[in-house]
């Protein structure tokens, strides 16, 4: 699992260890994800950590039929709200998740498959700035799930947040970025509308995985992935 530290791509020492995290409850492995990577028909895998009542995922979904979206929240009443809205609109490209995004994506998501995440809005974790998300060992396994040439998208309105997520970003996991105003127009979830009508400034910053980004990761997964649990 583990490849010798002087050949990675990041400078993150402290490495997350997959194997103690559980399989969620009612776990179970999406057709989107059993598609073999062999298959050039298949649509792009797109992750939403946090899709809350699904506003985002929803109408990314359908603005974006050729790409899968996997749209995962933990909180039990948000996702029933986006449940209800998702039975109703029937995207089929549209999957919704309740779980904790870090146990599902472990057992759940094969190594440089996804081409895109969304992070919008996290908790800031102002008070325990270990668990905001480039703070994380969990980070470089998310990227390790990335494809190369993929991107995380996060966002936030809370600027002590951002500064921290590029500086994270540059040094500590050397990717490179572009930092950027989200427009007062914006919609995509109801946190955005809610900051942007008070006037608040929110940013956004978009991280990529270069060709040949080394994690401990890149060929690390679940006995779910190779045999999906039916």
């Amino acid at each position: 699992m583990t490849s010798p530290m002087n050949i990675l791509s990041h400078r993150k020492q402290r490495a997350f260890r997959p194997e103690k995290l559980s399989v969620p409850r009612n776990f179970y492995v999406p057709d989107a994800i059993k598609v073999s990577a062999a298959d050039k028909n298949k649509r792009s895998l797109i992750l939403e950590i946090g899709a809350g009542k699904g506003k985002h995922a929803l109408s990314f979904a359908d603005q974006n039929p050729n790409q899968h979206l996997i749209a995962i929240e933990r909180t039990r009443n948000k996702f029933e709200a986006f449940k209800k809205l998702a039975m109703q609109q029937k995207l089929n490209n549209l999957t919704p998740i309740h779980a904790d995004a870090l146990a599902w994506i472990v057992h759940a998501v094969a190594p440089n498959s996804v081409a895109k995440i969304y992070i919008l809005y996290p908790n800031p974790e102002q008070h325990n700035p270990n668990q905001q998300w480039l703070n994380m060992p969990f980070f470089e396994f998310l990227l390790s799930r990335l494809q190369e040439g993929g991107e995380i998208i996060l966002a936030t309105n809370i600027e002590a947040y951002m500064n921290n997520a590029e500086q994270e970003a540059k040094e500590t996991w050397c990717l490179p970025i572009s930092r950027h105003l989200v427009p007062m127009h914006s919609q995509r979830t109801h946190f955005e509308i809610k900051y942007l009508a008070r006037q608040e400034v929110c940013w956004q910053i978009n991280m990529y995985k270069p060709e040949g980004y080394r994690t401990r990761f890149d060929t690390w997964q679940m006995e779910e992935i190779k045999e999906p649990s039916k």
